[in-house]
């Protein structure tokens, strides 16, 4: 795709949302059910829409949040849900819709205080926190002579969570996703109940959905407000060395891009001392202060030079930059003199040196990649003697891992990760933005080295890294075939950009779960394939530790290897 004329540069008014617009057609567009691009979806990441063209309603919020409801109920999920929304405008709008059905429904509410944003791996640490007491404190009972022991069942009530936010999509998109009580993104046997619940309540035109006005919601005494900035605060600690920040004095620079973390960082300067300074405090709807990015549309991803181009000006006049998107969940790392950091890279380092400043972490724990992040990982988990548990797209695969602690880290390509706890118990089960910066940190603190130049010594070691990422429009036909490849759909297949095919998969190697699409594998390079879930295109990556005439001929051998593999 060609860089767009405008990207990195700030949009012209003519490009911002119209949030009074956007917000009339929340509350007056009816979604039909029957029609594909309206109805509620589930992907990686919940449901996500626009309200302009009838895909994020007040009617999809009010029949997700009643399919919810129903589905706890079948769970015997019994204890609060804690509600989170970021910055987006409609965020604020469902996040009142959400309050309305649950307390309609009885369900016990947690939210920030005064109406405060509340990024995504704070409800994840929260819940982890709030059932390991339960947990706790049910095994107790269960072991003492009391009568109150009964059955653990009826001592335990879970908490779980929902987020409002759309991740890094442009302003004028609104998300929702849920996470059950282990904390992490919910898996697709959840989901897809939850999505075919909700989509017969829109057919049924919401009949069963039981909502009250806002206003006798805030009155009830089913929405407790409560302070999340300060436990999460506190607890940072347990899994960054904040000391060592502390002792080395750095100098970071913060964009938060606007985004539900806001609020956050200064709470965390004063707590640990830290010399943090926020380059942009801004929160605006129209995130009119954003750069565009590379296709020139607004859009909050850290991971992207274009969109992180306010910040990057920023680059020398600190030790270290950070920035997060919207809900916090991702990551962005810049370093002096050379700027934005590839996500991958910045995984293998983070991965690199917890390996060797993580001694109470167990000998034989995993590190988890998906299968479309780089091969560098593989070569650091090897010069450390660590599995690699490579996994298909998705974070919800990190999840059991880093709940039980067999999984020390859980990393995707598009920056986003997570980590266990100095002492090797688990943190959160989703993608933390906070930790991750704080990792860069924290890094250059100890080491004297920022994340770059670690990635520097690891290019010295294992050669450098060409990778890239290509959407290629595909037609319905075709996408449908993806599900149904194989290894031998490529039976004939033997040679890749001039190297022996090493390896053809359909499951991901780490947890055999089906990846949707292909990876291909060769002594020097890889690439992967997959259909995007929204859009008639499909997902080719590739990498070469070659060069990068090595990788343009592997993507170009791909493109073709699929389409031959599509009309077997």
């Amino acid at each position: 795709m060609a860089v767009h004329a405008g990207a990195g540069k700030p949009a012209h008014p003519s490009q911002l949302v119209n949030i009074p617009k956007l917000m009339s057609h929340y509350y007056r567009l009816i979604p039909n059910a029957l029609d594909v691009s309206q109805k509620v979806t589930f992907g990686t990441s919940g449901h996500r829409g626009c309200a302009l063209n009838s895909s994020f309603n007040q009617n999809h919020i009010w029949a997700i949040t009643q399919a919810l409801v129903d589905y706890r109920k079948d769970a015997n999920i019994t204890g609060p849900m804690l509600v989170g929304f970021d910055t987006h405008a409609l965020s604020y709008a469902a996040y009142l819709s959400v309050l309305e059905v649950l307390v309609a429904n009885q369900v016990k509410v947690k939210v920030q205080q005064l109406d405060g944003f509340t990024p995504t791996p704070v409800i994840s640490q929260a819940i982890v926190v709030a059932n390991s007491r339960a947990n706790s404190h049910a095994n107790s009972l269960n072991n003492s002579d009391t009568q109150a022991a009964n059955t653990l069942e009826n001592v335990l009530e879970l908490t779980d969570g929902l987020i409002i936010t759309p991740s890094h999509n442009p302003p004028q998109d609104g998300g929702i996703k849920y996470n059950p009580p282990h904390g992490g993104p919910a898996e697709t046997s959840i989901t897809k109940g939850i999505e075919a619940k909700a989509n017969e309540y829109l057919i049924n035109q919401l009949s069963g959905v039981k909502k009250v006005n806002y206003g006798a919601a805030l009155a009830s005494t089913w929405i407790e407000e409560v302070d999340f900035i300060t436990p999460y605060v506190a607890d940072l600690a347990k899994v960054i060395d904040m000391q060592a920040i502390k002792k080395a004095n750095l100098r970071i620079g913060v964009d938060p891009l606007g985004g539900s973390g806001i609020h956050y960082w200064q709470p965390i300067a004063e707590h640990y001392g830290l010399d943090i300074t926020l380059v942009n405090d801004r929160v605006d709807p129209t995130f009119a202060f954003m750069p565009l990015d590379k296709d020139g549309k607004i859009r909050m991803d850290c991971s992207s030079p274009y969109a992180m181009a306010g910040l990057l000006a920023h680059k020398d006049a600190f030790d270290l930059c950070v920035g997060n998107d919207p809900d916090y969940d991702r990551h962005g790392i810049v370093c002096p003199g050379t700027g934005l950091m590839n996500p991958n890279h910045f995984l293998a380092v983070a991965i690199d040196y917890l390996l060797t400043h993580r001694s109470e972490w167990p000998s034989n724990i995993a590190i988890g990649k998906t299968l479309v992040s780089s091969a560098m990982i593989d070569k650091v988990c090897a010069m450390h003697e660590r599995d690699c548990f490579e996994v298909p797209v998705g974070f919800k695969w990190f999840v059991d891992g880093l709940a039980n602690s067999t999984v020390a880290f859980g990393g995707e390509e598009s920056a986003g990760a997570a980590f266990l706890q100095r002492d090797g118990s688990t943190w959160c089960t989703d993608k933390d933005g906070f930790i991750m910066a704080l990792l860069a940190a924290e890094i250059l603190a100890v080491t004297g080295q920022t994340p770059a130049e670690r990635y520097q010594a690891l290019t010295a070691k294992f050669g450098e890294s060409f990778y890239q990422r290509v959407d290629s429009p595909i037609s319905l036909k075709k996408k449908a075939k993806f599900e149904q490849l194989t290894p031998e759909s490529f039976a004939n297949e033997s040679e890749l950009a001039g190297e022996a095919i090493t390896a053809i998969l359909t499951h991901a190697p780490g947890n055999n779960a089906a990846i949707g699409g292909i990876k291909v594998t060769t002594a020097n390079g890889w690439f992967a394939a997959r259909p995007s879930g929204t859009e008639a295109l499909f997902k080719l990556y590739g990498e070469s530790f070659i060069s990068q005439a090595h990788l343009d001929t592997l993507l170009q051998d791909a493109k073709a290897m699929v389409d031959r593999g599509l009309k077997g």
